[in-house]
């Protein structure tokens, strides 16, 4: 059975559960992703401890922010663990976005637009001019020009977005909840099956799975729930 286009966000206490979510989830989805948390402990130990022996697609969910030159470095730091996916922040800028995708050519760059637990109240005090979805699409076009090959954001604006930057980009969906999921902080929310009809290609779900009595199994029915909609 094709494993579904789910990323599941390790968001684990230590690095034995994170191994033993991923090896749970694995199966059933076709990536799993570290998180910053996660990366900070246990450092480049913990890519190949969720990776195991079955080569399930590693997301590093870094979200680089910095100078154009730290940025380089950091990609370049990190490439060497063979990530699928890193992320860096749009806002950082277009020479900042070029730098990781050239220092990093085997990884897909995933530049984040807006964050889904932001609401249209706190893009205005910090300053980005709104609404969310606008704000989204220009980071979206700035970040591919830039020479990112996916992005992060919201399924709110996930088909906006798919029309302003064609087929070949990966759009990256955080904030997927299934039907009757509690949202905890995220806000700009969605189902995966919505989600997915509404053009994302990979959809990240943590707590839904990994919270729930048997991970392997919550990530089987989600993906099961996919199949079918489809």
């Amino acid at each position: 059975m094709t494993p579904a286009p789910i990323a599941v966000a390790l968001d684990a206490p230590d690095l034995e559960t994170a191994a033993q979510w991923a090896a749970l989830v694995t199966p059933h989805v076709t990536t799993v992703k570290v998180g910053l948390e996660l990366y900070l402990r246990y450092g480049p130990d913990v890519i190949a401890s969720v990776r195991g022996a079955s080569g399930v697609q590693v997301f590093l969910d870094l979200k680089l922010h910095d100078i154009p030159n730290t940025v380089a470095g950091a990609a370049r730091a990190v490439a060497r663990l063979r990530p699928s996916i890193l992320t860096v922040h749009a806002g950082g800028g277009p020479a900042m976005i070029r730098a990781a995708v050239e220092s990093a050519p085997h990884t897909k760059i995933a530049a984040v637009t807006i964050l889904t637990s932001l609401s249209e109240a706190d893009l205005g005090r910090i300053g980005i001019a709104g609404p969310a979805a606008d704000a989204v699409r220009r980071l979206a076009v700035l970040s591919v020009e830039a020479g990112a090959t996916a992005l992060v954001c919201s399924p709110n604006e996930v088909a906006a977005v798919r029309a302003e930057v064609g087929e070949d980009i990966t759009l990256i969906t955080p904030g997927v909840r299934p039907l009757g999921a509690d949202t905890q902080d995220q806000i700009r929310v969605a189902t995966p099956e919505q989600a997915l009809a509404d053009g994302a290609d990979l959809l990240v779900i943590g707590r839904p799975i990994t919270g729930a009595p048997d991970p392997g199994a919550a990530a089987a029915a989600i993906a099961a729930s996919l199949r079918r909609a489809s």
